[in-house]
């Protein structure tokens, strides 16, 4: 009977798995601060995306571990980039059809200090320069939508980059290639284990200057509805538990599909408590979730992703 009346569900469907890809064969690197995370070489990669699936996954999130990195992070709009190259080769298998292939678009994980976009420097002083950035996000997001992602996902935070996206896909005739912006995203101490996931931490300072304070709800209705305006077609929130009251105000506000990111934080201090036996592993997990979708979010970006797919089998 709980279950006839429950208002609130998961399925496998409405779950996205993150996935890190790095150069070489054979690599399935454990992510220490991570349990059951791994960096995947490509052909790795293919052999997850599979299992994903096979459990009936909506999709998978890429993000890519270049060979080299530099200060304007070339890597990341490269059309032999890593993550261009798993697109391919993942669209090549008929057996992943099902699976949404959404890519992650910043320059952190392909620039040598680690910021999100291209560092000016004078003498001590340094600042993110955002319109420099900008086209730079373009020209990756352009790259990852030729190279065959359904989804292009900036996540870098700066002004005014959906616009120019928008603008650089229709250019490139993908028209229909929608854009998933990380409207609400907050400088979080819950990034810590994806900086060591992406090899992504920055070299100096912070990035305070360009993701969200945590005290400003008002501020992050603002920056969602700039990015909707801009030509954003879906929106995604981050960090997802600390912060469940910005995404019950996104829902009750816009009318748009909503995703939440249950970041590496979140699953890393549940692990924490998980293998000292203070938690119940199953019940713990599936309650964090349903928290997120009862909050509102339509779909979850979660580590849990294929764990969460097996209860619900």
């Amino acid at each position: 009977m709980r279950a006839l009346v429950r208002e609130t569900h998961l399925r496998p469907g409405a779950m996205i798995y993150p996935l890190f890809i790095c150069p070489g064969e054979s690599v399935r690197k454990e992510i220490s601060s991570m349990p059951g995370c791994f960096n995947l070489s490509i052909d790795e990669a293919v052999k997850e995306a599979e299992q994903c699936a096979a459990l009936g996954l909506g999709g998978l999130l890429l993000f890519g571990l270049p060979a080299e990195k530099d200060e304007q992070g070339t890597g990341a709009w490269a059309d032999d980039g890593i993550v261009q190259s798993a697109l391919r080769e993942l669209k090549k298998n008929r057996k992943l059809d099902s699976l949404v292939m959404m890519a992650d678009v910043c320059l952190c994980e392909y620039t040598s200090h680690g910021h999100c976009g291209v560092v000016v420097r004078d003498g001590n002083h340094y600042e993110v320069a955002n319109d420099a950035s900008v086209a730079l996000l373009a020209k990756t997001a352009a790259s990852l939508a030729a190279a065959g992602a359904d989804v292009i996902a900036p996540s870098d935070m700066m002004d005014g980059r959906v616009a120019s996206i928008r603008a650089a896909l229709d250019a490139g005739g993908h028209e229909q290639v929608p854009v998933l912006s990380y409207a609400s995203k907050f400088a979080s101490a819950f990034y810590g284990p994806f900086r060591e996931a992406a090899d992504s931490a920055p070299q100096f300072g912070d990035r305070r200057s360009y993701q969200m304070d945590g005290g400003n709800l008002r501020e992050a209705m603002r920056e969602i509805e700039l990015d909707l305006a801009e030509g954003a077609d879906m929106v995604l929130m981050k960090p997802a538990m600390p912060y469940l009251d910005v995404i019950r105000a996104a829902r009750e506000r816009f009318d748009v599909p909503m995703g939440a990111y249950q970041v590496s934080g979140e699953f890393s201090m549940l692990h924490a408590a998980f293998q000292r036996g203070w938690l119940e592993p199953e019940r713990a997990m599936m309650e964090s979730l349903i928290s997120i979708r009862r909050a509102g979010a339509d779909f979850i970006v979660t580590y849990f992703a294929k764990d969460a797919a097996k209860v619900l089998a």
